[in-house]
This record gives structure tokens, sequence and C-alpha cells, in this order.
């Protein structure tokens, strides 16, 4: 086996992110001078620097020309539940959660026909290139942008039905169980597969207005119906929320 090891950056940006995230520097306090870091961790300027770097790249920390680096200030955590009875039948999982909660659950999304790229493919269980029905969805609770979504329906289980379209038709907004269950393709059962070290992009950044680089939860969902996937999706949750999920017993 061979063992590659950390950059020297890396491992010193890893003891001033622990010092962030446990409180220790806590948000709107000065960060360290280069000179400090050179000192503490007896390195050069140059690793000092691409450690402080990293930090401000991962919006931990705020940098200007002339000016003290700082502890970036935290957006305000919010709570996400994903839990069983989000998923079931009747309306807008997202509104009905945002009500619970004395807020008002509202979205943005953009739909268009592509062929399905080889990741999305093999994850639908159909050919290269097929087609599919991609939808691009920001969401908001009273107005604040919060979390983003990307999915991918197979157009030969929706084209010439009346949920071809998400967000349009007699079925727009209903979410995925309902607008299946009504061209007689109910799901049965989702999978949740939750992916480590993502950062927003910059795209994505811009469309939840934070810094590009924030960390974030990615969780790739897909909807079944026995062994046949009906719907997979990309779902971006930045680390200014905290995700519960709660489970049913029996």
């Amino acid at each position: 086996m061979i063992l590659i090891a950390t950059p020297k950056y890396l491992a010193i940006a890893e003891v001033l992110q622990g010092r962030i995230l446990d409180g220790t520097l806590a948000p709107g306090e000065r960060f360290p001078t280069l000179e400090e870091i050179k000192t503490e961790f007896d390195v050069a300027e140059g690793t000092a620097h691409q450690a402080m770097r990293f930090l401000r790249d991962k919006g931990l920390i705020t940098t200007k020309a002339g000016a003290q680096a700082r502890v970036r200030d935290r957006p305000a955590m919010r709570r996400m539940v994903r839990s069983w009875y989000r998923d079931a039948p009747g309306g807008s999982p997202w509104r009905a959660d945002m009500a619970a909660q004395g807020r008002a659950g509202t979205w943005e999304s953009h739909s268009e026909q592509i062929s399905a790229p080889p990741a999305v493919a093999e994850r639908l269980g159909i050919g290269r290139g097929e087609k599919v029905m991609r939808t691009q969805y920001t969401f908001f609770a009273d107005g604040e942008p919060i979390y983003l979504s990307t999915s991918w329906e197979p157009l030969s289980i929706t084209l010439g039905t009346p949920i071809v379209l998400p967000e349009d038709g007699p079925y727009a907004g209903a979410g995925v169980q309902d607008r299946m269950a009504a061209i007689g393709m109910a799901p049965d059962h989702s999978t949740e597969e939750p992916a480590a070290n993502y950062s927003l992009s910059v795209s994505e950044a811009e469309r939840l207005r934070l810094p590009a680089g924030v960390g974030a939860l990615l969780i790739r969902r897909t909807y079944w119906r026995e062994r046949t996937a009906l719907e997979t999706a990309d779902i971006v949750i930045p680390d200014t929320l905290q995700v519960c999920y709660e489970i049913p017993i029996g």
C-alpha cells in the first residue's frame, strides 16, 4: 500500500478549521496573521498563505488587501427535516415541511429535454443519450434561497402524459409520488445516497447567495417502482442547514 502524505498547508488548514468549527475562533474574530501561522507551525510564508487561501475559498474566513483577516460570520443555522411523512402523498413535501414550521415554502424551476449524461443514465437504468426531462429547482423559505435540486425523469415513462413537465399541467408541483401515481406508476420506495466533502460551485453559490466553496451535503435520491427508476435527483443542501432524518419504526 502506498501512503500519500498530506500537504503541510492542508494539515495546518485542518487545525485552523477545527478551531473555527468548535468556536475557539469565533465568528467576526480576528484570524491569525501569516506571521503568527508561520511561527506557530514553523512553516514558510508560502505554506501559511496556502492554508489561509484554502480556508478563504471554503468560506470560513474573509480576507481583504490591507485589512486583518477575520472569521466569517455564520449564517443563521436552520433545520431541515427529511422524514417519512414528507414522502407521503398529498402535495409538495417542501411546502408541507415549511408550513409545519410556520414558514412559506416556494420554489423556482426550469425544465428542458436533454440527452441523459452517462452518470444519470446509469442511475436511471437507461441507455446513454436517451432523452430525459431535467428540472432545476431553487427552494425558498420566506423568500430566502435554502437549497437546490436537479431532477431527471426518463421520457420513456412520462412523454405524452399530463406529468411530462413536473411544474406545468394539472399535476404541477404535486411531488413525485402523486405525479407518478397519476399515470399508474406510483413509486414503492426511494433511496438516498449522501456524498461527503462536497462544496458549492460558483453557480450554485450564486443561486443560494452564499460564497463559492462553502461546504454542502449532496444527496443522490432516486424514486423506484420495484426495480424501475422513475426519477433521480441531486439535492444540494448547504452547511447553513442542519439536516435531520426522521425514520419510522415498525
